[in-house]
């Protein structure tokens, strides 16, 4: 008997066919009134559920789904999951940690070029008929700190490190003994010994406003910021605030509170960069993304260890 899968998520259809030939039924429900709907008609279908970090799935939505086994998030974050209502029923949650860990990495430092060297205002001086030679800081050699170390983090460690002798610091909770990085023991000291501060860190409320009014001064009037984790963890009117008084020099945002909204103080800044949270959208990511996803499917109703567990 073939198991059914509310998919949740709108940026991997393409490779969901991967899902439909291993046998997988699939309910696709990406917008908020559809996935109401599917779950008011099918909850008692539905094996298993597909979504990301900020879609989550609802302690009332879990309790609906009497049948529901196991929700796979993609991407690393899942601080929309209520996974204490899932342990409560005994349901298995994974992630996609890794999966999109180039992708993200990618654009971390296309986001921090893009930033440095001004190249969004470069471009669009030129297609005016300017010719505006500015003088931009290097990136080469400066001293990058990462809030966050776990795949993503070390991804964009190393390009920083190996393509632009970078020097490479970073806090998280605990060091890492197999990442040749300084570790520091708390964002406001890793902000005070870096150029760049990139956050890598996942959302939720273990990381709420990490970076806050005093991180950013600490980062200074030179300094740098560049967010592809989630908004949450970057007080965002601090940030807005900082950035509106010179107290730092940057920042490159690929997430935001409200998306898709994005606030019109950011906007309206001048020494921003800003894209809307694709920076872990790729074909390859996106493939396999939906090939960890399957792997899990399989292992769990295999009866086997699923390959990225998440615990409450």
């Amino acid at each position: 008997m073939s198991k059914t899968v509310l998919v949740l998520v709108e940026t991997v259809d393409d490779y969901l066919p991967l899902l439909e030939r291993a046998g997988y039924r699939l309910i696709r429900a990406p917008s908020p009134q559809l996935r109401a709907d599917a779950i008011a008609r099918h909850a008692g279908e539905i094996d298993a559920v597909l979504t990301r970090g900020p879609l989550g799935l609802t302690a009332g939505e879990i309790a609906t789904l009497v049948n529901l086994r196991i929700i796979c998030v993609i991407g690393a974050g899942y601080e929309q999951v209520d996974l204490a209502a899932a342990a409560a029923r005994g349901i298995t949650v994974t992630n996609g940690a890794g999966a999109n860990a180039a992708a993200v990495a990618d654009h971390a430092l296309a986001l921090l070029l893009a930033l440095l060297r001004d190249i969004p205002r470069a471009d669009a001086s030129t297609r005016r008929g300017e010719w505006q030679r500015v003088i931009s800081p290097s990136v080469s050699g400066k001293r990058l700190g990462i809030l966050g170390l776990g795949a993503v983090g070390l991804a964009i460690a190393k390009r920083a490190s190996l393509g632009f002798d970078m020097p490479v610091s970073y806090h998280s909770r605990t060091p890492r003994n197999d990442a040749p990085y300084t570790w520091y023991d708390s964002p406001l000291h890793l902000a005070d010994a870096v150029d760049i501060l990139v956050v890598a860190t996942p959302g939720g409320a273990g990381t709420q406003h990490l970076v806050d009014a005093q991180v950013l001064d600490a980062l200074g009037a030179e300094g740098y910021l560049v967010n592809i984790a989630r908004a949450s963890v970057v007080d965002t009117q601090a940030l807005a605030a900082a950035l509106a008084q010179g107290r730092i020099a940057g920042a490159a945002l690929d997430v935001f509170d409200d998306e898709p909204g994005v606030s019109d103080a950011l906007k309206a800044l001048g020494n921003t960069v800003l894209t809307p949270h694709v920076a872990g959208q790729s074909p390859e990511a996106a493939r396999d993304t939906v090939s960890l996803v399957l792997r899990n499917l399989q292992a769990f109703f295999a009866g086997e260890p699923v390959l990225t567990p998440v615990h409450e």
